[in-house]
């Protein structure tokens, strides 16, 4: 396959629910070309696309895939991306590197979770949008029905560009060719529909229209694309992946209609940092500076790391020299590929709307941007919202030793994956892995040990609760230790009082007269920090505390840092047992997003786990947003619950709020849990 200019290039993603057909279609576009010998099958685990080895385990999408085609002197990107919210971040990104989201409805199915949300999504990043119905032969399908039901979820503007004729085993043209009879409709009816919706951006092609009664396809053009960016118009067309009805007219959709890297909706780049970041427009010019997005990362045990971006600006050759973000040392491209599946083909150049990929750049990294012009400093895209990662699994290496080798792995995993992190907590020593859902880290953790060779154990992470006082006491300790040689001698006298809830800890010398000597205040501090890791209720992370050391005693010869380091530690556990001790749980911002007829039940669950619902806003598609605060501790296993009680269509994210004084019945458990322990110690 060769070079192509800007103006012949289509840049599309397929997105939708899992199911939906997006794998088989693209595998019938690519047959349908040439571009690859016969379709492959999921069953077979054959496709170009699902070439990972858990999609060909699972039988579906996991992760975000590149592929190509050419058609009628046009080079079509196609980027295949997964149809479960476990794995959306991944179709996200995809985003980020197309003009055209193609949102792939299942017809038996129809409207389905991801079809909503893949529609809020690319109309929100200002994309183009094409709704493409697979499966229309399918037994007992409604085809009517179901555009009637997309026209009233998604607006009017959802216009047919192609038809279902000879009981959906055909699919003939509404926009090139006006004439016929489909399933649904007469063929010149639909026409006139798509024409009445498309001249109502142009005024002028308005009042030819009116004037002369019709416009032909060439004049229609120009503002089609128009109406596209506008979100005036969504094309939707019809096909059958299987028998390949459809394949061809979808296809020159692509081609004739579809707008090129030049007439999309520019992305919108920034130079600089916060505040000072001013807008960088991109320009589809290949003679300019390199603009480059990396939108994917896949880091091969045997290629090692690629970087697969979109070219937004200039053109990329072998040879160039380019600039990661705001780095000042440039890498060099060696090997310039275009991506087929897992299959790369080395290409000479690589112009706007061009999506290739380089190998072993250690520094690139996701949602890089790539430039060639040193004197720019930092330009990046504006931030990609992704989900936040709430389900989480705590991780330990089964073998002694992998350690190292885990922290390694889940790097190499987050490099790939923007939804999943690694959080490690240093008071509760564990490392916690987070992701989208259950099934989300189900796959990770099998790729950890199938593609990596770790094995792991997990369990759920632990509530970092934490202790703290509620009144003032006053603390002493004499330490006194004669052992035969040279003694030990220190002696504290320590206030504490309770803080505000975030303050933190607060240490204050009110010593005088050097009853206590300069040197050997940081010692008493040291013990009293030693005890705050480990309160004496429950054995958590004490904070909001002030500790003011006003007295004590020395001796000239015996008194000795050892000394004072012990004496702070149990003047501060004397007080401490004095003040009201308390044990304190974290509290989250929580919002749920479910359908609205789901709202009572979500409302109650979460009243059950000691929730407070502070407000609910409409969405659109019928959807409801609740917003309010839960201790974190009641949400072991919502997800499952959420996921049962709205059908799978609920989701939620979670912030830390604040810390707030448990329960007493969570007091007296943490309580009698910490007990055996200390006796164990």
């Amino acid at each position: 396959m060769g070079n192509f200019d800007t103006g012949n290039i289509r840049t599309i993603a397929f997105v939708g629910q899992g199911g939906s057909g997006k794998t088989t279609l693209i595998e019938s576009l690519l047959a349908h070309t040439g571009a690859i010998g016969a379709a492959g099958s999921i069953a077979r685990g054959s496709t170009v696309c699902d070439y990972d080895p858990r999609e060909k385990e699972h039988g579906h999408s996991v992760k975000l895939a590149v592929t190509n085609l050419s058609h009628d002197g046009t080079l079509i990107h196609l980027l295949d991306t997964p149809g479960y919210l476990d794995f959306v971040g991944q179709s996200l990104s995809a985003l980020s590197a197309v003009e055209t989201a193609a949102i792939v409805i299942n017809a038996p199915s129809g409207i389905e979770l991801m079809t909503r949300r893949m529609m809020d999504w690319a109309q929100s990043r200002d994309l183009c949008r094409i709704i493409i119905v697979n499966r229309i032969d399918a037994e007992g399908v409604d085809l009517a029905g179901l555009l009637a039901e997309i026209q009233a979820e998604f607006g009017s503007e959802c216009l047919p560009i192609n038809l279902p004729a000879g009981n959906a085993s055909k699919v003939i043209d509404c926009f090139f060719r006006p004439d016929g009879e489909s399933d649904l409709m007469p063929v010149a009816e639909a026409h006139t529909s798509l024409v009445d919706q498309v001249v109502e951006v142009d005024e002028e092609l308005m009042s030819v229209y009116l004037d002369q009664g019709h416009v032909t396809p060439e004049q229609l053009h120009e503002p089609f694309e128009r109406a596209l960016r506008e979100g005036h118009l969504v094309p939707v067309c019809f096909v059958s992946a299987q028998t390949g009805a459809g394949v061809d007219l979808l296809l020159d959709t692509f081609s004739r209609l579809m707008p090129n890297p030049a007439e999309g909706n520019p992305p919108h780049f920034l130079r600089g940092e916060g505040e000072e970041a001013k807008p960088l427009e991109a320009v589809p010019d290949p003679s300019k500076h390199v603009l480059a997005h990396v939108f994917k990362v896949e880091i091969d045990p045997f290629i090692g790391k690629l970087g697969v971006f979109r070219v937004h600006q200039g053109t990329v050759t072998p040879n160039t020299q380019l600039f990661i973000g705001d780095a000042r040392k440039p890498f060099k491209v060696s090997h310039l590929y275009r991506l087929q599946g897992k299959n790369h083909v080395e290409v000479n150049a690589a112009v706007p709307g061009d999506i290739v990929a380089v190998a072993k750049v250690d520094d690139i990294h996701f949602d890089a941007v790539l430039h060639d012009s040193q004197e720019d400093n930092h330009i990046h895209l504006e931030p990609l919202d992704f989900p936040q990662p709430v389900f989480g699994l705590a991780l330990e290496p089964t073998r002694h030793g992998d350690e190292q080798k885990l922290a390694d792995v889940l790097h190499r995993m987050c490099a790939e994956d923007p939804t999943l992190i690694v959080e490690q907590d240093t008071t509760l020593n564990e490392t916690v892995v987070r992701g989208l859902g259950e099934l989300h880290l189900r796959l990770s953790m099998e790729k950890m040990e199938k593609t990596y060779g770790l094995q792991v154990a997990t369990r759920p992470p632990r509530i970092p609760y934490r202790e703290t006082i509620r009144a003032t006491a006053e603390g002493h300790c004499r330490h006194k230790k004669q052992t035969g040689g040279a003694g030990q001698f220190g002696e504290v006298y320590l206030r504490i009082a309770p803080l505000e809830r975030g303050a933190g800890f607060q240490f204050v010398d009110e010593i005088k007269g050097g009853v206590i000597p300069n040197q050997f205040i940081p010692a008493v501090e040291k013990g009293v920090r030693a005890m705050l890791e480990s309160g004496p209720l429950s054995g958590h992370r004490m904070q909001d505390v002030k500790v003011t050391v006003y007295d004590g005693k020395h001796h000239s010869v015996d008194s000795k840092e050892v000394a004072f380091v012990a004496a702070g530690r149990k003047a501060f556990l004397d007080a401490v047992g004095k003040a009201r001790p308390v044990v304190l749980e974290p509290v989250v911002n929580i919002e749920v997003t479910v359908p609205q007829e789901a709202i009572g039940d979500i409302s109650g669950d979460l009243a059950s786990r000691r929730g407070q619902v502070s407000g609910n806003d409409a969405l659109s598609g019928g959807m409801m947003k609740l917003t309010g605060k839960v201790p974190l501790a009641e949400l072991d296993n919502y997800q499952s619950r959420l996921k049962s009680i709205t059908g799978g269509a609920g989701s939620y994210s979670i912030e830390f709020s604040h810390y707030e004084a448990a329960p007493p019945n969570v007091q007296q458990q943490l309580v009698a849990e910490h007990k055996p322990a200390q006796h164990d110690d």
